[in-house]
């Protein structure tokens, strides 16, 4: 199965995928794209493009599952309009099962386990793979 994990910062997603399979074995794929931006949230041409983007994305590589990192409603650390635009137009995709994951289920699963990163994964890339683990590895 594949699985995207995603993490919305300001104006972009940082996508992870890996290749799950039932023996619980977790394969990183490392992908060109390992973001997608929205330039302008407020102009309709702009939304449209991410919005083909981002399917298109999930559409090439097959995702059959989505984790969204949680952000914070309310807040000194609440996420900003333009990634909620964003989480919903990722809601829409009517592909996959897309699941969001809080900040604190995310930090449990590294405390209580050794986390071990792909050696290919960026840095700013960990948060969007350790909501994958941290769903999938309960």
């Amino acid at each position: 199965m594949r699985v995207c994990g995603i993490e919305l910062k300001s104006n972009y997603t940082i996508l992870t995928l890996v290749d799950y399979s039932s023996d619980d074995i977790i394969d990183y794929i490392d992908l060109k794209i390992k973001k997608i931006v929205l330039d302008d949230d407020e102009d309709k041409n702009s939304v449209l493009k991410y919005f083909n983007e981002i399917n298109d994305f999930f559409n090439d590589n097959n995702v059959e599952k989505i984790m969204i990192k949680k952000r914070s409603k309310k807040g000194a650390f609440s996420g900003g309009a333009v990634s909620f635009k964003m989480e919903g137009l990722i809601q829409l995709y009517s592909k996959a099962c897309v699941v969001l994951v809080s900040s604190r289920s995310i930090s449990s699963y590294e405390k209580k386990n050794n986390v071990i990163f792909p050696n290919e994964l960026k840095k700013y890339q960990e948060q969007s793979f350790l909501s994958i683990l941290s769903h999938i590895c309960k």
